[in-house]
This record gives C-alpha cells, sequence and structure tokens, in this order.
C-alpha cells in the first residue's frame, strides 16, 4: 500500500469503517498497529530513553474503541506502556504532557478525524514540545512500511485525565475574574454536536455558576445524528444559533469533534465565528499587551483595519493551523511580540497556553471577558462593534476533472491569474501574499479583493470572494470567470452559479 497516502498535514488520517461506497478501510488492524509501533521506534530514537510511557485517547468515534485498543497493542508489544485516558479531547491529550501531577508521559496520540464523516478516523500525535510536524509523519509511516520497530512487553493503565484538564480551566477563570462563580446569572449554552466536547458543560460551566439551560447534542454519538459538529459547517451554526434564541442565552459555544477547534454565538444569535472571532479574541489580547496577530490568508480587510485600530500588527500568512503557529512561534523567536495564530476555520492558539490549538481554552478566555464586561453592564460584542465588515463574501471550491495532474496545473492558474494582476490597471495585487494570489479589484470591476489558492491536501482549488459593495460578489465572479474559463479541467459549475 501507499503508506504516505495515509499522511494528512500534521495527521493520519484514513478509512475506518465501511459503509460508503467507493471509500475502501485502510486503517486496519495491521496498519493502526504499525503506525503505532513505528511511533514508539520515532519516539526513541528522538529521546534516547529505553522505557517510556504513551498516552492515548480518543474522541466520539464509533470505530475509536477498536482503534484504541490497536494503538495499545502496537506501543506495549515495542516494550513501552500505555495510558489509556478515554473520552478525551485533542488538546487535553497534550495538557497531560506538561502536568506533573499526572503519570508522567513521554507522548500522546489523540485518535480522531476531527469533523469529518462518521466512516473516518485518525491518528494525531503529541510530545511535550507539542504537536509533530509534516516531516514526522512522513519518517513514522516510512518505519511503518519498512517495519522498523521495537521488541518488548508494556502495561496497560486505565486513568482519565478530562475532569483534571476542566479542573485547570475553572482554576484559570476564577483567578482571572477573582469569584468562585464569576458566570453566576448567565445563561451559557453547549452545542457539542455529539462530539467530545459535551464535559465543557458539567466540568467547567456549572462550577463557575453558569445555567446551561438549552445546550445541545452533548451526549458522545460517532454516528453524528443531529449535524455534523463543525463550526465552520452552515447547518451546525445555524442550529446553535436557533437554540441561543430559543433559550433566551447570553451566550453560545459550538465545538468541533475533538474541542480544538469552537465557534460562538452572541445573545441575539449572530454567529461569531471566523473574521468576528478572530476579531473579538484579538481585541481582548491586545487590550492586555500590543503585538502581532497572525492570521491565514483569507481573512477580511476589515480585520486588517480593526486589528491595526486596536494598536496591534496583522499578519496574514497561509492556511493551515500548523502554518499560522509556526509563524507566529517564528515572530516571537526574533523578539516580536505575537500573542495569537488563528485561521478562520476556528483554529486558535495562543502564546501563553503552549501555542495549543485548543477550543475550550480560547471560549474559556472569551468567557472571562464576557463576565468582565458584565461588570461594566456591557456585552462581550461590544468588544467588535467597530469591526468593518464586508457587504458580501463567497467562497467557491472548484474540483479538477478526473485524471488531470492538479499539483502542476492548479499553480500555473495561480501564476497567470498573477500576471493578469499586474497587466490591467483596475487590479492591484495584495502587499504580503504568501499563499496562492490576492488581487483587490477596484469599485467599477467588484469593489473587493479575490484570493485564488490551492487546498492543502486535495485536488480543489478553493477561491474567495469579497466585495464592499451590494451586488460586488456577481462582478467580481463575471470578472473571474472571464479570465479562468479558459482552463477546461476545472469544473466551473460552483462559480457560474453565485454569478
Amino acid at each position: 500500500m501507499d503508506w504516505l497516502s495515509l499522511k494528512n498535514g500534521t495527521d493520519v488520517r484514513g478509512v475506518a469503517l465501511e459503509g460508503v461506497d467507493g471509500e475502501d478501510v485502510n486503517l486496519t488492524e495491521e496498519v493502526v498497529t504499525r503506525i503505532a509501533k513505528a511511533f514508539a521506534y520515532w519516539l526513541q530514537q528522538k529521546t534516547g530513553k529505553k522505557m517510556m510511557r504513551i498516552a492515548v485517547g480518543h474522541d466520539s468515534r464509533l470505530s475509536a474503541d477498536d482503534i484504541c485498543g490497536w494503538v495499545s497493542n502496537g506501543i506495549t508489544s515495542s516494550g513501552f506502556d500505555v495510558v489509556l485516558t478515554g473520552l478525551s479531547s485533542t488538546p487535553s491529550m497534550f495538557m497531560l504532557l506538561q502536568d506533573r501531577m499526572f503519570l508522567p508521559c513521554d507522548g500522546s496520540i489523540m485518535v480522531t478525524a476531527s469533523h469529518l464523516p462518521f466512516n473516518k478516523n485518525g491518528l494525531k500525535f503529541f510530545v511535550k514540545e507539542g504537536g509533530l510536524e509534516g516531516s514526522d509523519i512522513s519518517a513514522i509511516l516510512k518505519y511503518a512500511e519498512t517495519e522498523t520497530f521495537l521488541q518488548g512487553n508494556g502495561t496497560v493503565t486505565k486513568k482519565s485525565y478530562i475532569e483534571k484538564y476542566s479542573a485547570d480551566l475553572v482554576k484559570k477563570f476564577r483567578e482571572a475574574t477573582g469569584e468562585e462563580k464569576p458566570l453566576a446569572g448567565k445563561r451559557i449554552l453547549v452545542d457539542a454536536g455529539n462530539g467530545a466536547g459535551g464535559f465543557y458543560v458539567d466540568l467547567v460551566l456549572k462550577p463557575l455558576g453558569a445555567d446551561t439551560t438549552g445546550s445541545q447534542f452533548l451526549d458522545p454519538d460517532g454516528r453524528f445524528p443531529n449535524h455534523i459538529p463543525n463550526p465552520e459547517n452552515e447547518e451546525a451554526m445555524r442550529s446553535v444559533c436557533e437554540a441561543v434564541k430559543l433559550a433566551n442565552a447570553d451566550f453560545g459555544i459550538i465545538f468541533d469533534t475533538d474541542v480544538d477547534r469552537a465557534g460562538a454565538v452572541d445573545k441575539t444569535g449572530e454567529e461569531i465565528n471566523r473574521n468576528r472571532l478572530i476579531a473579538l479574541i484579538s481585541a481582548i489580547l491586545l487590550e492586555e499587551k500590543k503585538g502581532t496577530i497572525v492570521t491565514d490568508s483569507v481573512t477580511s480587510d476589515g480585520l486588517a483595519t480593526f486589528i491595526q485600530a486596536k494598536g496591534g500588527k496583522y499578519l496574514r500568512f497561509k492556511r493551515g493551523y500548523k502554518n499560522v503557529i509556526n509563524e507566529s512561534k517564528r515572530l516571537n523567536a526574533e523578539g516580536e511580540y505575537s500573542p495569537l495564530a488563528i485561521e478562520t476555520s476556528g483554529h486558535a492558539a495562543l502564546k501563553e497556553n503552549y501555542f495549543l490549538d485548543d477550543g475550550a481554552y480560547l471560549v474559556t478566555r472569551i468567557l472571562i471577558s464576557l463576565a468582565k464586561q458584565a461588570k461594566q453592564k456591557k456585552n462581550v460584542t461590544d468588544l467588535i462593534t467597530d469591526l468593518p465588515c464586508p457587504v458580501e463574501a463567497a467562497e467557491v471550491r472548484l474540483t479538477f476533472r478526473k485524471g488531470v495532474d492538479f499539483k502542476a496545473l492548479g499553480p500555473t492558474v495561480i501564476k497567470d491569474f498573477q500576471a493578469l494582476a499586474k497587466k490591467e490597471p483596475f487590479l492591484i495585487p495584495a502587499p504580503d501574499n504568501y499563499e496562492g494570489m490576492r488581487v483587490n479589484f477596484d469599485k467599477y470591476h467588484g469593489d473587493g479583493w479575490i484570493l485564488i489558492r490551492m487546498s492543502l491536501h486535495e485536488p480543489i482549488m478553493p477561491i474567495n470572494l469579497e466585495s464592499n459593495s451590494k451586488g460586488g460578489i456577481k462582478i467580481l465572479a463575471k470578472e473571474l470567470y472571464e479570465f479562468i474559463r479558459k482552463y477546461d479541467f476545472l469544473n466551473l459549475e460552483k462559480l457560474e452559479k453565485i454569478m
């Protein structure tokens, strides 16, 4: 088999269950066991330690128990001990490596495939320094392919960590506000989408005094029967927005399956997502100390204006949460304070929290501000009332026709778009293009911008459009169509729909 086909950025992902036509199971017992053994070997090479302990946790997926068992067998047969933490969030699997009160562990594995469909699953790896890089995943898969393993007999211990992780969030909240129950009198609801995030209600919000009436889909269910647990999903966001209005809640929270991402809803039922979420946490952090906010490439021009008005610097970097995290880390290492690396997808990593993308930590930080604002008879969203928002925005994801070399053809389109921007007087290339090509259009040709880029992992060309005028998206789409229709290897139906 092609072992590297299981690599998905900095994770391993594949098909774990039958049930979807055309998707054959490739996360078999043998494959998972070999990957676990390969990680054990990789970790031994990294640390030089002969005896180690590795923690293994999972989200709510149907295949979780089987895969955790196979991972455990792979590790123990390499001579290392295993701690099974049961239902966990991805961030908690990193935090336990920092906790001296927990069983000391040298590494951890989270069994998750984030928001992907029920039949998928995967493995995410951590060491004490953070999550693994893509090159590390490639090395591990190579060891699995060549069966470069250790031999031995380890033990298995079961010990949950999510309770201690939650208690630390509660402690932080109380220290920040000086109150035992700072959310008393506030109705805060959670939509966990039947993923792993239901713990936040009983273990964090209720101890802080919150009324959690209206919370929904808290029970783990890997079928995801109500909606996809994904803050970027329109149906999911619509569901939690309606729940907030129905419950007359002060704030709503939605987590993805493994809780490394989050979105929010204000008291009016309006979503706090993408640019609004970035603006809110940026405002909170910049009020404490000025610095550079690093985002992905698809954020709005209005967000840049907002961050700069708050006294911060703004760096629009590449898509991919590891990309923005590593860039923010680089800035800090060079002496430029950068408190936040965040994607529009909801991946948010704070310097103060090990640069860990942690949805629960993010919303805890926002709720601390909500509690403080309430003392002044203000709403937390008052912090972003001056955020300039585009009049219209859209994203289309163009697919490539089957059989073409999309990795070669995609960059050709982007290069030609760049050449067009230099040629036409009504086009201005956006400064600091770190990914794809972003071009500004004057007010007579759409009054906004278009970003063309390639997906990190799929044969897809995502295109973002934003306009400051009503009807501007259609104008931008028509301008783009005139340029892109000559590429017969692209399916343009989705672009044609918004023209």
